[in-house]
């Protein structure tokens, strides 16, 4: 398996390899701000985050995280996929938070303690992000980070309630990952002063 199954931990979040221990607070996670209602997402509701979890435990290619708050909560998911060791690229993607702490410190962190390993750990040469293209929120939270704009896929993915996704596409490469990492610890710098 690779990236290998890992712990990684922040001041304001760990992210450990999801399990079925997390379905609870991660249920408790999804019912916070109706997430799973979001037709642009694929937010499990809280009676399916079991499910989810299986899913994204036995699906190759696939190393799922469960995000804990700093009291051990798990708040979130997110996932290294559609990982690629022979080009060195991974995908960081699939990941929610509960609504309560989104736009907190959280994503900033998380999203560092994720491209430190890709880039300082697995020597990865790019690191990419996909969202459904009208999910504006996501879209903005990815640029945010430093990552670059690459394209649309049309028509790329059949969406649960049968409309079809263009899929926006991001990625951060590895000539830029000083400059990106300089950005989110300051963001992080920043956010502990307020």
């Amino acid at each position: 398996m690779w990236p290998a199954p890992i712990t990684l931990t922040g001041t304001h979040v760990s992210l450990e390899l999801l399990s079925q221990d997390h379905a609870a607070d991660l249920a408790e996670a999804s019912a916070d701000g109706d997430l799973a209602a979001l037709w642009y997402t694929s937010v499990p509701s809280p009676e399916d985050v079991p499910t989810n979890i299986d899913a994204r435990r036995s699906t190759l290619g696939m190393t799922p995280f469960a995000i804990l708050n700093a009291s051990g909560k798990a708040v979130g998911m997110t996932t290294f996929m559609n990982t690629d060791k022979t080009n060195r690229r991974v995908e960081v993607g699939s990941t929610w938070y509960r609504a309560s702490v989104q736009r907190s410190p959280l994503n900033t962190e998380c999203k560092l303690l994720m491209l430190r390993h890709a880039f300082d750990d697995l020597d990865c040469i790019a690191v990419e992000f996909r969202t459904h293209f009208m999910n504006r929120a996501s879209r903005n939270a990815i640029e945010r980070l430093g990552a670059k704009f690459d394209g649309i896929l049309r028509n790329h993915m059949i969406m649960a309630n049968g409309t079809l996704r263009d899929t926006a596409v991001y990625s951060i490469c590895q000539h830029e990952w000083p400059a990106v990492r300089a950005n989110l610890e300051h963001k992080l710098t920043v956010m502990a002063k307020l």
